[in-house]
């Protein structure tokens, strides 16, 4: 791996002091750049979408940090400039490295604007809204299942609200949902006092209205919404309906009206940005970590205003992590964002040639990084354990499924592993089957999953017109199934990315298309060696995990930002970029432990504010 010279760079921002330099990019970055990269990434040329030439001092890397930190990466691992392209030396490319590093890790406050991002609406989506019904009502039907499905849009989550339409058929689901949701109800839930309902009188009646409408909506019901309800619930009285259909015909209006099925926030006109409400952080960390409404205890310190004292926060979140609850989150995150959720609608693998994939096995494969990722939140164990750990979550058929030691239940339990060939989520037969083909595994998949989700260094797009490799794995014209990949990665056009990719993917090759441990393929034993871009030898799971961790700081920059993106129910943006390497730094600082990603991501400015119809101020941007 590419060495970083710290203590030379560190005498050198000494001797030469960054506040002593104009502009650092442009004394010891530009000219590198003008020097080696604007031949291909310039006006004239702009390689891959890439214009070095727009970017003229340091603030002016703000207008795209995710490329800057990509040209970093490719600076360290040797990718540019291309091999048959003039090269920097290793001192000069050492400066630009660091300097590069120091200013996207120190902007100064005026580079970046103090964003809390688009503020968008937020319908419930169908999880949300079984979820709150439950809550609410105690409705455990999920009639939200009716509905039609939900999208997902920036940072690949079914929570994003920019993706969250209102389709015309939507409001007949809901209404029909309202109707079954009362019919269904907790009376208990219902009408909070032991009278029984035909005899109520109408001020409890009403009394008890208010007090559903203030949990549905997630805040103090307003007068004007009260007085709505109120008129609906007399004249049904005055029609001859009875207490009890009156309040139910009310309550059916609560359960369609827009407060109840969006997560509205207030809205402070001619202003840039502001603090949200008590109430509505409640409903931002109840939905976050619950997928669901806040409870008694968070409804209570948003009355009293003491929700945004950080200590309080904290004590919230661990409290609300090691609730039943939770479970959703490690259920909605995970499974979107490894991907494995596909598998309970996407039959990929050919079950004729793996009869030991069945339901019952697809099922756990499913449910193993759920639960595995549960436990390191209830643990508040490292989550450098979801690169590798000693342990994994089976059932009966999971556990003889990969071999291990007979487990006597239908439930997942946390099973010790013999080895470190399997532990982490690399490793696990639902990432591994959903990056297979149906008769093969795919090399080329399994890096890709691995550089977009793991590192979050996703390759670009592959070129239009490649040639296809053939669906299975068995020796054809005397080639195995490597040899006709690596004959295919000879092809310029495609050499680039597969150097990347197909090292990371071939370390699995011991894991066939389910996920199983195999020694053969084909008759052939198992090649699972490969050199890393950065030129490490890897063979194997084992060196795979290695060096992974060695670039955990990717790894963690990644798992934050996705969890981030999820909290807040949109993509993220080049102004959450302050805030997610904050949050990166707080985890290496406090072991890598999973309740200090939660507890810092509700902490954030981005989490706690919401922007405004005022533009926001970038002053010094060089926009």
């Amino acid at each position: 791996m590419f060495v970083r010279r710290t203590f030379w760079m560190s005498l050198l921002f000494l001797l030469r002091g960054i506040g002593a330099v104009p502009d650092a990019f442009q004394a010891e970055v530009q000219p590198r750049i003008n020097e080696y990269c604007l031949s291909c990434h310039g006006e004239k040329k702009a390689k891959a979408g890439v214009n070095f030439a727009t970017s003229t001092n340091a603030a002016s890397l703000f207008r795209n940090p995710q490329m800057w930190e990509s040209v970093i990466r490719q600076l360290e691992d040797r990718q540019m400039p291309p091999p048959d392209k003039p090269q920097p030396t290793l001192e000069q490319r050492i400066v630009v490295i660091e300097f590069l590093k120091h200013l996207l890790d120190n902007p100064d406050p005026s580079w970046i604007p103090k964003d809390p991002g688009n503020s968008v609406v937020h319908r419930l989506n169908r999880t949300e809204y079984n979820n709150t019904l439950r809550d609410l009502l105690g409705v455990t039907r999920h009639l939200a299942d009716q509905f039609p499905a939900d999208g997902g849009g920036g940072g690949g989550f079914d929570n994003n609200a920019d993706t969250l339409f209102v389709p015309p058929i939507l409001m007949e689901r809901y209404l029909t949902a309202a109707e079954q949701a009362i019919e269904a109800a907790d009376p208990a839930r219902l009408r909070r006092t032991p009278a029984v309902w035909y005899r109520t009188e109408r001020g409890q009646a009403l009394k008890d209205l208010e007090d559903l409408a203030t949990r549905a909506y997630r805040r103090p019901v307003e007068s004007m919404e009260m007085e709505s309800l109120t008129r609906l619930f007399d004249s049904a009285r005055e029609h001859g309906a009875s207490i009890d259909l009156a309040f139910k015909g009310a309550v059916k209006a609560l359960l369609v009206s827009p407060s109840f099925l969006f997560r509205t926030e207030h809205v402070e006109s001619g202003r840039a940005a502001w603090r949200l409400t008590d109430f509505e952080l409640a409903s931002r960390i109840s939905y976050f970590l619950w997928s669901s409404m806040p409870d008694d205890e968070l409804f209570r310190l948003a009355e009293k205003g003491q929700l945004r004292e950080a200590p309080v926060l904290d004590a919230q979140v661990r409290r609300m992590l090691l609730d039943p609850r939770a479970h959703a989150l490690a259920e909605n995150f995970t499974g979107q964002w490894l991907g494995t959720r596909k598998l309970a609608t996407v039959a990929n693998p050919d079950r004729g040639r793996f009869p030991q994939y069945n339901d019952a096995v697809r099922e756990a494969m499913m449910a193993e990084p759920v639960e595995f990722f549960a436990s390191l939140l209830a643990d508040n164990a490292s989550l450098l354990r979801l690169i590798d750990a000693d342990y994994t979550f089976a059932n009966r058929a999971l556990a003889e499924f990969y071999g291990l030691p007979k487990v006597d239940s239908d439930h997942l339990a946390r099973v010790p592993l013999p080895d470190r060939r399997r532990g982490g989520v690399v490793t696990m037969a639902a990432v591994l089957t959903q990056t297979s083909y149906p008769l093969r595994t795919s090399p080329v998949l399994r890096g890709k999953w691995i550089l977009e989700e793991v590192l979050g260094t996703p390759p670009p797009p592959p070129p239009p017109l490649v040639a296809t490799l053939p669906p299975d794995d068995h020796v054809t014209e005397g080639l195995t199934f490597r040899q006709r990949l690596e004959k295919h990665r000879k092809d310029p056009n495609c050499s680039g990315c597969h150097s990347r990719m197909d090292p990371l993917g071939f370390a699995l090759e011991n894991f066939d298309p389910v996920g199983r441990w195999r020694e053969k393929v084909s008759d052939q034993p198992v090649d699972a060696s490969g050199r890393l871009i950065n030129g490490d030898e890897v063979n194997g799971p084992v060196d795979l995990k290695n060096a992974l961790l060695a670039r955990k700081g990717l790894f963690l920059r990644q798992v934050t930002g996705k969890m981030m993106a999820y909290a807040l129910g949109r993509g993220l943006e080049y102004y959450d970029l302050p805030a997610v390497k904050k949050i990166t730094n707080q985890l290496t600082t406090n072991d890598y432990k999973a309740v200090t990603l939660v507890s810092s991501i509700v902490q954030s400015y981005p989490f706690q504010y919401r922007r405004g119809d005022k533009p926001i101020e970038m002053a010094g941007t060089g926009r």
